[in-house]
């Protein structure tokens, strides 16, 4: 039987083959990885090029030999998995496969805390179903930098024909992370107040690989979880894992419902960003939760060095940090800068727009099960809603709108990103323009305090558009305010 294009098969040895033209094009890499559609820009071929690349690439590095290897719920992301470790185990490495479907943070927690040279995880995050893709980090857990992806991408350039299947059909025994993980994020947490706690857990896997630690985790700790979605399902139901306000509607309904002291935590994919709902089934923002966590972890003395944040994270966190006293950073869009800025010792917390936090005990890339820890945490400690907390700091700290839209890409978009850059307008809607930002897509401050933002996608063709303002409606208007501007200089 002849596989289609893109469509796996297996060779006399039992080796994951492909038969398909696809290694031709170069191999590169997003803001977090490669990614693309499976059986377009991701296929068998072109995997087994990236992962001999990165093999001549640790093996330049001279950083070791164990190479950690993770994987999601997506379709044939464990034969990809296996695939690269075999990939790895010809070029002389050591791979050391995750048993199961495993969520991100716990491969970066164990590489954060272990002895591996690198880690690879088969996943596309929150992308859409149709969506692959391959994760890469170093030793210490974080995301590797622009330049060894490039360097990476080099050696791939040099090696597009070299998409022979594996030598290697066996491999060394797997092993479990998802325990070792749960006992090092359990470390961190106040027991007794969990357990005392009133409060309830709805819990939304969004059908990925996060299903069966957060809430498993906190039904161990005493607190009570109603689950949602917590079936792996390649399809995510039809919909993109990303918790965001759209894809949240159960959530939200399920909170609506509930009576008494609740909080709704959802994580993405592979589990390293985080949604939240709050008691009266309002999504919160990620400037919201990270302005809640940075308060909780302030105030439990728990920050010591700063806080590392994006640079489209809205400022409400800034001045809950800066009243703790507490130095603020910021950042280009891609976790890997605030992941260096932990592990240059500047930040013990990272954060950014898309609802990714790092706590630098844990490591230093982001981790949706652990910030959904904490915020349970934070509600038992305190006996109150998560939407008391938000009201006490935007009371003290001003009103903080914050969101995103995403539109797909085009010529004419690209142009009108260009031609901003060139000639920005004096006001955005009724604000007027303070400055503009350049070093990640193009960041308009206005004088209102707030801001829209513009940039092309790393992960997806897409032009995004972020904005704060200093309420809904506000940051509504912004928004369109946004695209209207897009459509005029695109013109």
């Amino acid at each position: 039987m002849t596989a289609r294009r893109g469509q796996p098969s297996r060779d006399a040895q039992g080796s994951i083959s492909v038969r398909a033209g696809s290694s031709a094009s170069g191999i590169h890499f997003g803001t977090n990885g490669w990614r693309g559609v499976l059986g377009e820009e991701v296929t068998f071929p072109r995997l087994r090029v990236l992962t001999r690349s990165i093999a001549h690439w640790i093996r330049k590095e001279k950083c070791g030999e164990r190479v950690l290897i993770g994987w999601d719920g997506r379709f044939a992301s464990r034969a990809m998995a296996e695939l690269a470790g075999q990939i790895l185990q010809d070029e002389g490495l050591r791979p050391v496969l995750t048993s199961a479907c495993t969520p991100t943070p716990a491969v970066t927690q164990a590489l954060a805390h272990g002895r591996y040279a690198a880690g690879l995880v088969l996943t596309a995050s929150h992308n859409p179903p149709a969506y692959h893709g391959l994760k890469v980090f170093g030793a210490s857990g974080a995301a590797i930098t622009d330049s060894q992806a490039r360097r990476i991408e080099a050696i791939a350039a040099r090696r597009m024909g070299d998409d022979a299947p594996p030598r290697t059909t066996r491999l060394p025994p797997p092993r479990d992370l998802g325990e070792s993980y749960l006992d090092a994020l359990a470390e961190l947490l106040d027991h007794a107040a969990l357990r005392r706690s009133r409060a309830t857990l709805v819990f939304d896997a969004m059908h990925g690989a996060a299903a069966g630690y957060l809430d498993r985790l906190m039904q161990r700790l005493g607190v009570p979880v109603e689950a949602l979605r917590t079936a792996l399902d390649p399809t995510f139901g039809g919909a993109s894992p990303d918790p965001v306000p759209e894809q949240l509607t159960a959530l939200v309904a399920r909170m609506r419902s509930q009576s008494g002291l609740a909080l709704g935590i959802a994580n993405d994919g592979d589990g390293d960003r985080i949604g939240v709902v709050d008691g009266q089934g309002r999504v919160l923002s990620e400037t919201q939760v990270m302005a809640l966590l940075v308060d909780h972890l302030a105030a439990c003395g728990r920050i010591e060095r700063g806080v590392a944040l994006g640079a489209a994270t809205g400022t409400l966190v800034e001045k809950v940090a800066r009243d703790h006293g507490l130095s603020v950073e910021r950042h280009p869009i891609g976790f890997k800068y605030l992941s260096a800025a932990i592990l240059a010792g500047r930040a013990d917390v990272a954060g950014e727009e898309s609802g990714g936090f790092a706590f630098a005990p844990m490591g230093p890339d982001k981790d949706g099960i652990l910030a959904g820890a904490l915020l349970v945490e934070l509600v038992a400690q305190s006996g109150e809603a998560l939407e008391t907390h938000v009201e006490r700091l935007e009371a003290r700290f001003g009103r903080s709108a914050c969101g995103r839209v995403a539109l797909a890409r085009s010529d004419a978009r690209d142009r009108a990103l260009e031609k901003l850059a060139s000639d920005p307008p004096a006001r955005i809607g009724r604000c007027a323009l303070l400055r503009v930002d350049e070093r990640c897509g193009l960041r308009f401050d206005l004088a209102d305090g707030g801001f829209l933002m513009v940039r092309r996608s790393g992960t997806e063709p897409m032009v995004r558009i972020y904005a704060e303002a200093g309420n809904v409606q506000q940051l509504e208007q912004r928004l369109r305010d946004g695209a209207r501007l897009l459509a005029r200089a695109g013109r």
